[in-house]
């Protein structure tokens, strides 16, 4: 038995942010009965809340936020006839199930690819039958995290593919996507959703006789099986497991069925506690595709047991008379499934809710030993919630308290016992639903009175650990979410200031060691990573700009170069763009024209329409060629942005690049160049902003060579061989003093601070916040009056990827970015092709990765 109010030394586990609703009248807002909550791999909650009308007739509302904005709810109407009983992402983030207590389940995807602005369009019915477990089908995608290789350099070592088969292929061995649900009456019923929109649906019985399931849950296996547990609720009846297979036989869903070993609770054999806990009240699986362990939890009125149990396959004893007729050789010795239990608690308070981790760390029954060491690693505790208001995390094995919360502030003694704890005159503030992020770092918890709290876990899973195990263990996380393309926003929050400089250096050392076809893969994200992180501190925050700025930088670049087109058909290897970087990186010529000459310029020839529709990009690539040469005697100046691109050879040559298919495409059209303010009429300012970049770029040697795609794979790109970086020279900064006479230097419209809240938060600082009203945040610093990063309200506002003004009060609709406040216009004003090439880049995602979230016209 495992004590569970004797929590582990260090235990640390502190609420963020509680979030309710404004002067919560219960006669308005009143929380579901089942009450269900989940959270997105893109950090996005959903939760159900009944909101009562005059008439008192309830509406089955579903509420979605974003963790960096709670208070920005969105609400979607369900239409639900009866309380929604589940609710469930799917593994991109970007689609939700929900089902009812009527049978009825509806598929929500994302209306325009908006976080706000959610649609119905499929779903399916088993009329009048309550759904009691669902869950999306496996699409075969399994990561696994090998917590003891996390000092490797390779990525392939830390997170290795797991070979595991989809649920249902289509041809080709595509998976098939759908959903699995499980009623109250025991029946499975599954959707299929065909590439053409149709949705193919078949229902069947678990087993031929019937019984109630009043708990289920879904789990998935290795070979493309389902495996669903049910329980009727009683102690005393037993929990059956099912094989669940799906196929398609001439155009129609079929389900086959199979039994599997079932177990009885132990607390129900110990004859001191057979009758104390009448009721099975939750059962789940560890994870959605580890169907060999459970948990189980049986209550009374007053109190719980926890029990964790494993699917061992054990050999069969063969009588010696039919060993002498048949000897058994080795491994072909007779086995059986046989459910074995690994550990339980003492009683406990009673259980209300329960969390599991979804990292995917594989452990085995030998792995009962790791609750004894001093390492523990996110994913392998569970959350457990009590009526009393506490919240434990255990270890998901073992079952040994790993860190405690109390909701009230003054906790009682750990080892007091229930019994004698006085009763409150009402029932406790209790979470009735949780639910674990992505990377174990934080839980949501929605209570009894409707309110939504976001609690912070210590990465070592309460372990007092030392500054660096802790930077490694943050890392790790990273990492992870580098490769994965998860949301790392709960990761964000426990990193301290003091931490970020070192975080940013050892995540740029670890992706420097990846192969070169992967760092090109994760170029972009590693950037975007590094500018939240740089939110987080002071010193630091300049930095959030030039990363953004350089990915705007690099998604111009790439859509410019993609709309070269060679002028032959039997072209060579490399394309146009490809052509076009290596011959920039071995010509140093500072005259624009001599580089010209090299190239092939029949290849650059476009349409005079596309060359105009691209004139604010190209504006843009200007005037920042302009402001970072203008910068240069100010280098030493680390609160200025832009300053990390005076010392980035590969950004410097990005840039020239561009001056060259600029000057190229200003020949055939005049009016798609760069417009600047000059002092002289007869002053050549594309040749002169050249020259000076080009003296600026040969000091600075490419940190990296690009990579080109060829017949055989991915090779380097040839780069220039300058040896060691040197300072740029008193003559070029003397030149550079000189252009502010030259030209008028524009003021770039940077990304404006954030008004998220991972910047703000502070630890043993939790924030109170209310639903619908954005409140005054303390400062952060991001806040910092610095150089283009504040914004007065009535300034005129910009259009952050199209460069196109706005105005003050802008009369079109928008959608800002969840992470880095980008906005852009819902709808493009120009239809070209290069435009709407452009635009294929951002229009599901930011070019930070974060999400759309639309905006009201008045944004601040």
């Amino acid at each position: 038995m495992c004590d569970l109010r004797r929590p582990a030394a260090g235990g640390i586990m502190d609420l963020a942010y509680v979030c309710e609703w404004e002067r919560w009248i219960k006669s308005t807002h009143c929380p579901s009965v089942p009450l269900a909550c989940a959270w997105s791999c893109r950090n996005l909650i959903a939760f159900t809340m009944d909101l009562r009308g005059d008439d008192q007739d309830l509406t089955r509302m579903i509420h979605i936020l974003d963790t960096e904005h709670p208070w920005d709810l969105h609400s979607i109407p369900s239409e639900h006839r009866e309380a929604i009983t589940c609710l469930e992402w799917d593994q991109s983030g970007s689609r939700l199930l929900s089902a009812d207590a009527d049978g009825q389940i509806k598929c929500w995807s994302m209306a325009d690819h908006l976080a706000n602005s959610w649609e119905s369009s499929v779903g399916s019915l088993v009329e009048g039958d309550p759904i009691v477990a669902l869950s999306w089908l496996h699409n075969g995608v399994k990561l696994a995290l090998h917590v003891e290789k996390s000092g490797a350099s390779s990525f392939g070592e830390k997170f290795s593919r797991v070979k595991f088969s989809p649920s249902l292929t289509l041809f080709g061995g595509k998976p098939m996507e759908g959903w699995i649900a499980v009623t109250v009456s025991g029946l499975v019923t599954v959707s299929l959703l065909k590439p053409s929109g149709q949705v193919l649906t078949s229902t069947e019985s678990l087993c031929r006789l019937r019984g109630r399931v009043a708990l289920a849950d879904i789990a998935f296996t290795g070979g493309g099986n389902i495996v669903v547990a049910t329980a009727d609720g009683s102690s005393a009846s037993p929990v059956q497991f099912y094989k669940v297979c799906v196929s398609v036989v001439s155009e129609k869903c079929r389900i086959d069925t199979e039994i599997l070993p079932s177990l009885f609770m132990r607390c129900t054999t110990d004859l001191n506690r057979k009758d104390k806990f009448p009721a099975i009240t939750h059962l789940k699986f560890l994870a959605r595709d580890m169907s060999e362990q459970v948990l189980l939890c049986a209550s009374s009125q007053t109190g719980s047991i926890v029990e964790c149990w494993s699917l061992r396959k054990e050999g069969l004893p063969v009588n010696n008379i039919f060993q002498q007729i048949s000897p058994v050789v080795g491994d072909k010795q007779p086995t059986i499934l046989k459910w074995r239990i690994l550990s339980a608690t003492n009683d406990l308070d009673r259980v209300s809710a329960v969390a599991l981790p979804k990292l995917p760390i594989s452990l085995t029954n030998t792995d009962l030993k790791v609750a004894s060491d001093t390492q523990f690693y996110p994913g392998l505790g569970l959350a457990l919630a009590f009526h009393d208001g506490s919240v434990h995390i255990v270890h998901r094995l073992s079952l040994q308290t790993m860190a405690v919360f109390y909701s009230s502030a003054a906790p009682r003694p750990v080892d007091e016992p229930a019994i004698k704890r006085p009763r409150t005159a009402g029932p406790a503030v209790h979470f009735k639903a949780m639910q674990l992020s992505w990377t174990s770092l934080a839980l949501v918890g929605i209570d009894n009175q409707g309110k939504l709290s976001v609690l912070r876990l210590s990465p070592s899973m309460g372990h007092p650990l030392e500054v660096g195990l802790a930077l490694r263990h943050l890392l790790f996380l990273l990492e992870y979410c580098m490769v994965t393309g998860y949301d790392w926003w709960d990761i964000l929050l426990h990193v301290q200031p003091s931490m970020v400089q070192s975080l940013v250096e050892k995540l740029h050392e670890e992706y420097t060691r990846q192969t070169a076809a992967l760092q090109q893969v994760l170029s972009t994200r590693i950037l975007a990573m590094k500018a939240s992180l740089c939110k987080l501190s002071p010193c630091t925050v300049t930095r959030v700009c030039d990363y953004h700025t350089k990915l705007f930088l690099i998604a111009i670049s790439s859509t410019l170069k993609s709309l070269l087109r060679p002028h032959f058909l039997n072209t060579p290897d490399k394309s146009p763009g490809d052509r076009l970087t290596e011959i920039c990186a071995k010509i140093t010529d500072v005259d624009i024209d001599k580089v010209m000459i090299n190239l092939k310029t029949e290849e650059f020839v476009l349409d005079m329409n596309t060359l105009q529709a691209l004139q604010q990009l190209l504006q843009w690539v200007g005037d920042f060629v302009l402001y970072l040469l203008a910068s240069l005697p100010n280098q030493g100046s680390l609160l200025r942005p832009g300053h990390s691109f005076l010392r980035d050879g590969t950004s410097l040559g990005m840039l020239r690049e561009l001056m060259v298919v600029i000057r190229i495409w200003g020949l055939l059209k005049p009016s798609c160049l760069p417009v600047y303010t000059a002092t002289s009429d007869t002053q050549d300012s594309m040749s002169l902003l050249f020259r000076l970049l080009t003296k600026l770029w040969i000091c600075f040697p490419s940190t990296g060579p690009g990579l080109v795609w060829v017949l055989w794979g991915w090779q380097p790109l040839p780069g220039r061989d300058d040896g060691p970086a040197s300072e740029p020279d008193e003559a070029l900064v003397d030149e550079c003093c000189l252009l502010p006479s030259q030209l008028l230097i524009p003021s770039l419209d940077w990304l404006p601070a954030s008004d998220g809240l991972v910047s703000r938060l502070q630890p043993k600082q939790p924030l109170r916040l209310q639903f619908g009203r954005a409140p005054t945040l303390p400062g952060s610093a991001t806040t910092l009056q610095l150089d283009g990063l504040a914004r007065a309200p009535g300034q005129p506002k910009i259009d952050h990827l199209r460069r196109l003004h706005l105005g003050a009060y802008p009369t079109e609709e928008c959608k800002a970015c969840t992470r880095c406040g980008c906005v852009t216009m819902l709808k493009s004003p120009n239809r070209t092709t290069a435009v709407r090439q452009w635009e294929q880049r951002w229009i599901k995602n930011c070019l930070c990765g974060g999400l759309w979230w639309r905006v009201p016209l008045s944004y601040p």
